[in-house]
């Protein structure tokens, strides 16, 4: 099987690769995977006070599909909300790093894991959806 030219960079060189501290409050915490049958992806993102995502980081174990996934996305949340990382799909992933069918699973880890990382924040802080889209509006009025 080849692999695309992005995939191969974002696996020869990954960013972002790490992780931030678990009692940080302003960071969200997703792990997703199976650890029995492979790919295990964690996701941190770090929220400013206006609710922006200001930087991510990830730890994952496999494959090279899986590992550039993790990179492509931390590079994509920094600088959104978390409604708008909340929008990023697996297909968008997919298409970017132009994965074959049978590594669609990969941008799937990916996704799930932005929407455990959020989810994570918004549990830590008590907030709803609702309340974090409307706090960024309130910021950027």
């Amino acid at each position: 099987m080849a692999y695309s030219d992005k995939v191969v960079d974002h696996y020869e060189n990954p960013r972002n690769v790490g992780s931030f501290a678990k009692d940080d409050p302003q960071v969200g915490t997703g792990m997703v995977g199976a650890p029995a049958c492979g790919d295990v992806m964690k996701l941190q993102i770090r929220v400013n006070d206006q609710g922006v995502i200001e930087d991510a980081r990830f730890k994952t174990y496999g494959c090279g599909s899986a590992i550039a996934s993790s990179s492509l996305v931390t590079e994509w949340v920094k600088g959104k909300t978390l409604d708008q990382a909340l929008e990023i799909r697996n297909s968008q992933i997919a298409e970017e790093l132009a994965l074959p069918p049978v590594k669609i699973h990969c941008s799937i880890l990916a996704e799930d894991a932005i929407k455990a990382a959020v989810s994570d924040y918004q549990q830590r802080h008590g907030l709803t959806a609702a309340q974090v889209q409307r706090s960024a509006e309130a910021q950027t009025a």
